[in-house]
């Protein structure tokens, strides 16, 4: 009935507020969107597999043993993606134009020293927070009546911890976990027709949610013959598996009307959301590295299928009807070194989209192919004052283009914009730039 809108408006508006979760839609999250660190940025994450660098914990933590040293690394990664939507019933074409900046923090140390065994156990732990840390747990879900991007806005807080061993020479293995923030609130209150409410009581839970990454990598140098080389000197195979991740954030409300909704029939009602969804993911790759040079590729398998069980126990847009499918993602990268202390990376890779359907009621989302290229450089400066080992600075750009595709606008309100056709694409530049301490 239209007077129990206005109340129940009101409530929702309230809970909203009171969680202080905040909004911006996103299914991704940047480690899997764009990279985390400058060299994963650079090589589109081709080389991702092969890291030494504390990154390695959330890709593939069997890699932390690559270098014993212990290292400390802070990065920033800043974002912008010119979203554009094309139609006849609108003045332009740009859609979004948000800039998304992430913190990043990390840290890799050998635990060995803590136990009786004389055999090196590697810990490793990033962390990272939007808006230089400002914006723990902001994002989104909304229905759009203009249509919304899949993907590319706010990354809300995460956090990987992961270990790695070698299993015996040449063949190491690593476990990882993700944690995301599952938020739960509980929200009782008396309001008037004119949405004043009264009488509230307020509950919010907040629980860590974990996904586990399980990886290995095979060294054939290090296993056939250590001390010379080779013809399988510098070449290795890794494997990861990544279980998928997501937040959700779950509202239940009950409201009393004097007068019209008695305290013994209260109204409730239950809005539950998702965001950041992270696919099951299997990965598989290889590196050949010859010193002053090397290559790397990694094919990607992305289950998606399964986010359509998640959009059906969403109660903001499980009347989308929205279908995905699994794909896969080729990976190409290089880096060639100029002696011990400067080097240029760069890569390529093709992601297609994982969104089948082209119209999606109400909520109206857009995702494309993309095409994405990296390029970036590595530097060690040398031993300064204090430091025991060199300062490691590493800076990283990456830019993506969408490949346009068409998408119908459906709306069920009235008086809406119904059944229109528009073409999407557009562009993203991303930025990044880390220091790493070694010790």
């Amino acid at each position: 009935m239209p007077f129990s809108m206005r109340p129940l408006t009101g409530v929702t508006a309230f809970s909203a507020l009171m969680m202080t979760t905040g909004v911006h839609a996103n299914m991704g999250t940047i480690g899997n969107t764009y990279g985390l660190f400058p060299q994963d940025v650079a090589t589109t994450q081709a080389l991702s597999m092969f890291n030494q660098e504390v990154s390695a914990t959330y890709y593939n933590p069997s890699r932390l043993v690559k270098d014993q040293r212990g290292e400390l690394s802070t990065g920033l990664l800043q974002a912008e993606a010119k979203l554009e939507a094309a139609g006849p019933d609108r003045s332009g074409d740009l859609l979004s134009r948000t800039p998304t900046a992430s913190l990043l923090l990390g840290l890799k140390t050998d635990l060995s020293k803590l136990t009786t065994f004389d055999h090196p156990m590697f810990l490793g732990v990033v962390i990272g927070v939007e808006n230089y840390g400002f914006s723990l747990l902001e994002f989104q879900s909304e229905t759009s009546e203009g249509g919304q991007f899949l993907e590319y806005d706010r990354q809300p807080l995460f956090v990987s911890v992961g270990g790695a061993t070698e299993l015996f020479r040449g063949f190491s293995g690593g476990l990882s976990a993700r944690a995301t923030l599952n938020n739960n609130a509980t929200l009782t209150t008396t309001t008037d027709l004119a949405g004043n409410t009264q009488y509230e009581s307020l509950n919010v839970q907040a629980e860590p949610a974990l996904s586990f990454t399980l990886s290995n990598t095979l060294d054939l140098g290090e296993m056939f013959c250590p001390y010379y080389d080779c013809a399988v000197t510098g070449l290795e195979f890794a494997v990861a598996y990544q279980q998928r991740s997501y937040s959700r954030t779950k509202v239940e409300a009950t409201t009393v009307i004097p007068g019209l909704i008695p305290a013994s029939d209260p109204l409730n009602f239950t809005i539950q959301t998702y965001d950041s969804f992270q696919p099951t993911t299997i990965t598989a790759g290889t590196q050949f590295d010859r010193g002053s040079i090397r290559i790397g590729a990694t094919l990607e398998y992305q289950e998606w299928s399964t986010l359509e069980d998640q959009f059906s126990s969403d109660t903001i847009k499980d009347q989308a009807g929205a279908e995905f499918e699994d794909i896969m993602i080729p990976r190409l990268g290089a880096e060639y070194r100029f002696g011990e202390s400067f080097s240029v990376l760069g890569g390529f890779s093709y992601r297609p989209t994982a969104l089948k359907s082209t119209q999606t009621v109400d909520v109206n989302l857009f995702d494309t192919d993309r095409y994405v290229v990296g390029v970036g450089i590595s530097a060690k400066v040398g031993k300064q004052m204090f430091l025991a080992h060199p300062l490691q600075i590493d800076l990283g750009y990456q830019r993506q283009e969408l490949v346009d595709r068409d998408f119908t606008i459906v709306n069920s309100r009235p008086g809406t914009a119904n059944n229109i056709e528009v073409t999407t694409g557009g562009s993203v530049d991303v930025f990044s730039g880390s220091i790493s301490l070694k010790f």
